[in-house]
């Protein structure tokens, strides 16, 4: 099927629809409209969920990167900074009261 084709067939499916919707009453105008509606928002938040999904996926794993690089930084100092004791200054032995 080319693409003239199938443009025709769309084009002629969309019309169709218009005719249908015109025909029906008022209380199924507005019911067909809000099933309309509701499946449009939701092909569109599909939609742009898999398009995003990649890129959330990417800086999902930067940020896991990122803390991991935090967490080790923060156990690999070492003694006394100043008046303010590290991590590592709690490991060595303690002194026996």
């Amino acid at each position: 099927m080319g693409a003239d084709k199938l443009f025709h067939v769309v084009v002629a499916a969309v019309c169709l629809a218009l005719l249908v919707r015109l025909v029906l009453g008022d209380q199924r105008r507005r019911r067909l409209d809000q099933i309309f509606i509701k499946g449009w928002f939701r092909l569109r938040r599909q939609t742009l969920a898999l398009w995003h999904w990649r890129s959330k996926r990417q800086s999902a794993a930067q940020a896991r990167q990122a803390a991991q690089e935090v967490i080790n930084r923060a156990r690999h100092r070492v003694g006394k900074d100043g008046n303010v004791y590290t991590p590592d200054a709690f490991k060595g032995p303690r002194k026996p009261h």
